[in-house]
């Protein structure tokens, strides 16, 4: 059983490295971790290429963290599910490849929570575009609909351990945005 927790998490992790960002970018002969926020992620892709690309950033971040949960999920249950999750965040936000900076985590825990609750993920999706559409501040946005997940997770029902393990999570994916918050907190977050 260990040999396949600690083979999934390196699996998760590996599957979370996966450059989507710096590919769309690098194609277009741009850094992108020299363009707008430095992030390399979905909202500044859209920001430097437009939002079709920067959807399909989107896409295929959340999909490394679907994959990975959902690989932990078949080989065994939910609390390998919510592992790999974790590892697959992790490996988005600190990639080995690029000298452990990577994105914010968002698209990949989100991808990973629209296989462990799929119920939840549409309400995040959601009030990620509303709010995004309204304040035009992708990072406000990201930070209200990591801070639904708990929420949503407890309202479903799921085991106990499940809205701390989702709390932990999203802590990861909000330490990431203390930049951003100060950024807001001072009126020179980047827009939209």
């Amino acid at each position: 059983m260990w040999a396949v927790w600690i083979l999934g998490c390196l699996v998760a992790y590996l599957i979370g490295t996966f450059p989507s960002a710096p590919i769309f970018a690098r194609a277009a002969g741009i850094d992108i971790t020299a363009f707008g926020s430095g992030n390399p992620g979905a909202s500044n892709i859209a920001r430097a290429l437009g939002w079709r690309k920067g959807v399909w950033v989107f896409v295929l971040d959340a999909a490394k963290g679907a994959l990975a949960a959902g690989i932990g999920l078949i080989a065994d249950g939910r609390p390998l599910g919510y592992v790999m999750a974790a590892c697959s965040v992790v490996g988005h936000v600190f990639p080995i490849g690029r000298g452990f900076r990577g994105g914010k985590g968002v698209a990949t825990g989100g991808g990973a929570f629209a296989v462990i609750s799929p119920v939840v993920f549409p309400f995040l999706i959601l009030i990620w575009l509303v709010v995004s559409r309204l304040t035009k501040v992708a990072a406000l946005a990201s930070i209200l609909a990591v801070s639904a997940l708990p929420i949503g997770v407890a309202i479903v029902g799921r085991e106990p351990w499940e809205v701390p393990a989702t709390i932990a999570l999203c802590a990861l994916v909000m330490v990431r945005h203390l930049g951003n918050m100060k950024r807001m907190v001072t009126r020179r977050e980047n827009r939209i």
